[in-house]
């Protein structure tokens, strides 16, 4: 059987090594990022995150599924305290799920997660209010906002071409 014909022929790996990347410490209070791959028209993010002990997210709901997968440290939902995600964890959420994430105060090192997520977080406060959104666009907005503020090196992440018409 012949091989498939290729419209794409990838002349490289789309490669990241997390090691030589820069983390943008307190991205959020106690929330340090380190964007992989940000896809602004796919909606899709994946993204190391760090998280300090006694972080609290605010509560929000998941308009895509979220795959994540817990490296080290200790974290849970404060809606399923007794199910807490330690290293070696590996949580599928589906679209539509609603939480509120927190690591332990008592946490004797920093949690390292890693995330693929489809679609935006809505955020609410703790009386229900809309307060804001997270997804790929905003990412790329909040990154490019701590380099420019804090002076610092330019995030390296792997990002989708713009989609475009076929030549006529």
């Amino acid at each position: 059987m012949p091989l498939p014909m290729l419209v794409t022929n990838h002349k490289t790996l789309l490669f990241l090594n997390t090691r030589e990347l820069p983390l943008y410490k307190d991205a959020l209070p106690g929330v340090h990022v380190q964007p992989l791959m940000l896809d602004t028209h796919r909606g899709i993010w994946v993204l190391r995150v760090l998280f300090e002990p006694g972080v609290l997210l605010p509560l929000h709901y998941h308009t895509g599924s979220v795959h994540l997968w817990t490296l080290s440290g200790r974290w849970n939902y404060i809606e399923y305290p007794d199910q807490p995600q330690t290293a070696g964890c590996y949580l599928y959420e589906p679209g539509s799920s609603m939480h509120t994430l927190t690591t332990p105060k008592d946490n004797t090192e920093v949690t390292e997660t890693l995330m693929y997520v489809e679609g935006s977080n809505v955020n609410f406060d703790a009386d229900g209010n809309f307060v804001g959104m997270l997804d790929a666009n905003s990412l790329v907005l909040m990154i490019e906002q701590l380099v420019k503020e804090r002076g610092l090196k330019p995030a390296t992440y792997i990002r989708a071409p713009q989609p475009d018409f076929t030549t006529r």
